[in-house]
């Protein structure tokens, strides 16, 4: 059966969206989902995200299966991305602010009127145990801490946001050589269930450039829940202001920490790119 698709963007991290809104279980496989993401012989893009039905008195349900067929907990630039497909579909009815249960819990979007949407990311869990990593004692944060990957020692700083963060600075980050160095960070065995990592250049105490390799879909543009945890990672170690923009190749996200609620906020664009038809 012919499933419909619209293709979105956000900072160039691209997603294939599917209305999924008639059944609780996703429309494709992961296997189909990785054969859609190849930029060959598919449409081309860094995961596949359904849009199913709310639960647990939310309005919708996020899932996506990455270019490599695994399942993260939640995608930052993904869930701009499903809230501005989620309006598209609804039109006329379409609300402002959409509740979207993830893997990581709740999650709020809204979009403004300036075509940027803000999402409300939750509150950053900082215990080794939620992360998850052996970097640090269960109950202790690993903040500033020692890792040895690709015959080098990097100081570390590791941030769950519903899903994992390895986060370090550096003075260059264009000097990184992402695709040899983020395979072996992700799948360090310090990370039980692999990690995604930022490696972070201050520019200003409110400015940094980023690059990021995600787990499950190696070198991306942008990474949303990874630029949050790159700022929260920074207030951490006294090189980042609560309120910082972050420079990705894709584009530049505004992120605020608030001091109070301790939550998350997390601003930038998505845009739909085009609509097309699977077949089989």
């Amino acid at each position: 059966m012919p499933i419909e698709f619209a293709k979105y963007h956000g900072l160039g991290n691209d997603f294939i969206l599917i209305d999924n809104r008639h059944s609780s279980e996703p429309a494709i496989t992961p296997e189909q989902a990785v054969d859609l993401c190849d930029r060959h012989f598919g449409i081309g893009a860094d995961g596949v995200i359904f849009a199913l039905p709310g639960q647990n008195d939310t309005d919708y349900t996020m899932r996506i299966f990455n270019s490599d067929g695994s399942e993260p907990e939640m995608c930052g630039n993904g869930i701009r991305c499903l809230a501005k497909f989620i309006a598209d579909l609804e039109g006329s009815e379409a609300k402002t602010q959409y509740r979207i249960h993830t893997l990581a819990g709740v999650i709020t979007p809204e979009l403004r009127s300036d075509g940027q949407v803000k999402v409300d990311m939750g509150v950053p869990r900082l215990l080794a145990a939620e992360i998850p990593t052996t970097l640090a004692a269960a109950d202790a944060k690993a903040i500033d801490v020692p890792i040895e990957v690709a015959d080098k020692s990097w100081s570390v700083t590791c941030v769950s946001m519903g899903n994992p963060h390895c986060i370090t600075f550096v003075e260059d980050v264009a000097a990184i050589a992402l695709e040899t160095v983020g395979p072996q960070f992700e799948h360090n065995k310090a990370f039980p269930q692999r990690t995604n990592t930022e490696f972070i250049e201050v520019v200003r105490s409110d400015y940094v450039k980023m690059r990021v390799w995600e787990r499950g879909a190696g070198v991306t543009l942008a990474c949303g829940t990874g630029a949050c945890a790159a700022v929260v990672a920074g207030v951490l170690v006294g090189k980042c202001d609560r309120v910082t923009a972050v420079e990705l190749p894709g584009g530049v996200l505004e992120i605020e920490w608030a001091e109070v609620s301790g939550r998350i906020y997390m601003t930038g664009p998505a845009q739909r790119v085009f609509t097309g038809c699977i077949s089989d």
